[in-house]
């Protein structure tokens, strides 16, 4: 029997969540988003109340959850702001999980514990200026020199790599070269502060305005050669698993984002009046909400069935990339409809819909564009 209800469990941290993103997030985000400023209180808060370490073990301080709890947590408080929820998905899936994947236990004791609490935030070292979808066109190098990696490079778009509270960035770099001619790629812990290494001035976004995203530079960086994470040479494949779980995560968020937009648009249709008649008594408006609400709904199942095969230990990576393209397509169309259903007010930033359309299109970019979906459910095809 198939059955989508959620437990108990399940359904009191997405209600506790949501409680949280409409009662503390909700009066205050649009501040921080217009000073583009990173809410270190709102992340204090979130840490407490143990997101961070959600699908975590309590040995490593973590909550004993799993991912689909993270999930849920995403897109309760999507359902407010994206900013907010991208730096608890960066945090979790991109931060602390390759540690949690392929660190070892010397790592996880050393950087988990913070991390799930969320008193520190980990970021993840992928993207290059120049390389964008492509990740295996790698040129930053780590060579070993006696018992230290000497790093040089560049990473672009790197999420919580430069707040006050981030302790790492676990980067990719080519270590050699693999018996075919091919880069061999290593996963390697660079904690902040470390000398060499440079958190570039934050970029001016279109959108996720209260999210902190830099670019990263290396000038022979030295780590010790223990920082390495998991095998040599297999930094790019752990990576791309990180990707697979990631995309079910973002999936959630852009779930969020799709509802937050019909939230606020049946708000505002029982109060926004015109030619006599309150707007959602116009069949026009109503076939726009239908049609939002059915986006929301197909991309929640999606999400749901993607992280049902993970969490089975099943094949999942077609699903997830399945999940990742119809959620973050359901979340532009919505917010383009949302903005047109608010007409003016839609444009402004004071209004929630206004911060979701700047919000919904890196969706369609991040942890692997539309395109890089299509190539990964085509190939799952056998194409």
């Amino acid at each position: 029997m198939i059955d989508v209800r959620l437990d108990d469990t399940y359904e009191t941290l997405r209600n506790t969540v949501e409680d949280f993103a409409q009662r503390e997030v909700a009066p205050v985000i649009g501040g921080f988003y217009e000073r583009e400023e990173f809410p270190y209180d709102i992340v204090a808060q979130m840490g407490e109340m143990g997101l961070f370490g959600l699908p975590f073990p309590e040995k490593h301080d973590g909550m004993g959850g799993d991912y689909f709890a993270l999930c849920l947590a995403l897109e309760a408080l999507a359902r407010v702001d994206s900013s907010v929820a991208i730096t608890l998905e960066a945090g979790v899936s991109l931060g602390a999980m390759p540690i949690y994947r392929f660190g070892t236990d010397e790592q996880k004791e050393q950087w988990l514990p913070e991390m799930c609490r969320g008193e520190k935030l980990g970021a993840f070292g992928l993207t290059e200026p120049g390389g964008g979808s492509d990740a295996g066109a790698t040129k930053t190098t780590a060579k070993l020199d006696g018992d230290s990696w000497v790093i040089n490079g560049s990473k672009s778009f790197i999420t919580n790599s430069g707040t006050d509270i981030t302790s790492l960035v676990t980067v990719t770099a080519v270590t050699g070269t693999k018996d075919n001619g091919g880069k061999e790629i290593s996963a390697i812990i660079v904690p902040s502060g470390t000398p060499g290494f440079t958190v570039e001035k934050k970029y001016s976004k279109v959108g996720w305005n209260a999210s902190d995203t830099h670019g990263l530079s290396f000038d022979d960086v030295r780590v010790p050669r223990e920082n390495l994470v998991g095998q040599q040479g297999r930094g790019y494949a752990q990576f791309l698993s990180i990707l697979d779980e990631g995309r079910i995560a973002i999936a959630a968020l852009s779930t969020g984002l799709a509802q937050g937009c019909v939230d606020e648009c049946l708000r505002y249709v029982h109060e926004r009046e015109a030619f006599g008649n309150t707007i959602g008594s116009y069949q026009a408006i109503q076939f726009k909400l239908a049609d939002m609400e059915m986006r929301t709904h197909n991309a929640r199942l999606a999400y749901y069935a993607a992280a049902s095969k993970m969490l089975r230990g099943e094949p999942f990576k077609k699903e997830a990339a399945i999940a990742k393209l119809t959620s973050s397509n359901a979340a532009m169309d919505n917010a383009r409809e949302a903005t047109q259903i608010f007409g003016g007010y839609g444009f402004m930033n004071e209004f929630p819909v206004g911060r979701f359309y700047r919000d919904a299109k890196i969706l369609e970019v991040g942890e692997g564009t539309s395109e890089v979906q299509r190539m990964l459910i085509a190939r799952e095809l056998g194409l």
